[in-house]
């Protein structure tokens, strides 16, 4: 049952200490909210997005177990509000909290397709894949509104250029045309995050994203266009979603996904206090066996911070994730591979634009 001072449509239920911050200052929203889709009730404070200039869009990822060399985001912060989410902690950088800020405060970044698009012509560059949404989600709500993801694509295909996406939104099904046409060069693959198939789940894990049957559907549609379509079953949660795996696993295979990923839950640095917050609002009857099964899995914390462990988790609830994912990799993607993209397109169109000259 749900605690009365949950504050509905939102994940986050507060708003974090920022451990960048000296001094904290309290404002107030005079805005209402307009969003009572799915019959919930409105939270009393509108999301605001605000324009940033950043000098680059492209960064190299050091970390070696994220599985892509370099990534963009178009947006910082997340109206989606998925609570577990790793990339909270990042909107401390910019002087707002990991929490309702994170949600409340996107950051829009419209110099975005000029950026990529001086990085892709710059003669030291080597095409290797750019992942959109390494960080956030680049078809957020925000998306919407701005187009900057569309713009990007579009570049992408111009310099024949390989981009791998990220999404739980089906608003990617927009730009399917964009899509197709770098499927037919091998430029694009795409991942789409299905994290349970329960909407009961979904509305409060993640409660302003696409609902599940969208998802699904959009596994399908992009499949049947011919678009290499992958699915994220991530991250799985002991006591809220490991159980499951195999149903999930069998759901994105049925609908055209070529393979999927996972990771097990880590909640790191101010993760940890928001996740602890929400789920003993809104799950008190099993926050504790959730939140011990988390630690079970990171050595008795709610967080590993070490490369090649971190999203794997160590234990014997991990390994029963490990031992689940393994067998649903056989019993339901046995003889399914995703195509590799091409990375020499790219090499030969800027050479030919060279030689106009």
């Amino acid at each position: 049952m749900k605690a009365k001072s949950q504050i509905r449509g939102r994940g986050a239920q507060e708003n974090t200490h920022n451990k960048f911050m000296q001094h904290v200052y309290e404002t107030r929203d005079d805005f209402l909210e307009f969003c009572r889709l799915e019959g919930e009730e409105a939270d009393n404070n509108k999301t605001q997005y605000l324009p940033i200039f950043p000098k680059t869009i492209v960064n190299k990822v050091t970390s070696p177990d994220v599985g892509m060399a370099y990534s963009m985001n178009p947006y910082q912060g997340c109206e989606h509000g998925c609570v577990y989410c790793y990339a909270r902690n990042t909107h401390e950088y910019w002087g707002y909290s990991a929490g309702l800020d994170f949600e409340r405060k996107v950051l829009i970044k419209k110099d975005a397709p000029k950026l990529l698009e001086e990085k892709l012509k710059s003669k030291r560059w080597q095409a290797v894949p750019i992942g959109m949404s390494g960080n956030t989600d680049c078809y957020q709500p925000a998306e919407q509104i701005y187009k900057i993801t569309r713009a990007c694509l579009e570049v992408f295909l111009k310099y024949r250029h390989p981009v791998g996406i990220i999404t739980k939104n089906a608003l990617i099904l927009r730009d399917l045309d964009i899509l197709k046409e770098l499927a037919k060069h091998q430029l694009v693959t795409v991942y789409i995050s299905v994290t349970t198939l329960s909407e009961k789940t979904r509305r409060i894990l993640e409660p302003r994203t696409t609902t599940i049957k969208k998802r699904l559907e959009t596994i399908r549609i992009l499949s049947e266009n011919k678009i290499p379509v992958n699915a994220m079953l991530a991250p799985i949660i002991p006591g809220i979603n490991s159980h499951e795996i195999m149903n999930l696993a069998k759901a994105v295979s049925n609908n055209g996904a070529l393979s999927f990923g996972f990771t097990v839950v880590r909640l790191n640095g101010a993760i940890g206090h928001i996740f602890t917050d929400w789920i003993r609002k809104a799950l008190p009857d099993r926050a504790d066996k959730v939140l011990h099964q988390i630690q079970d899995c990171h050595g008795g914390t709610l967080n590993d911070s070490r490369f090649g462990v971190r999203s794997k988790g160590e234990g014997k609830i991990a390994q029963q994730i490990h031992d689940l994912v393994a067998l649903a990799k056989v019993k339901y993607f046995k003889g399914k591979e995703r195509p590799k993209l091409n990375t020499a397109l790219h090499q030969e169109y800027k050479e030919g634009q060279w030689r106009l000259f």
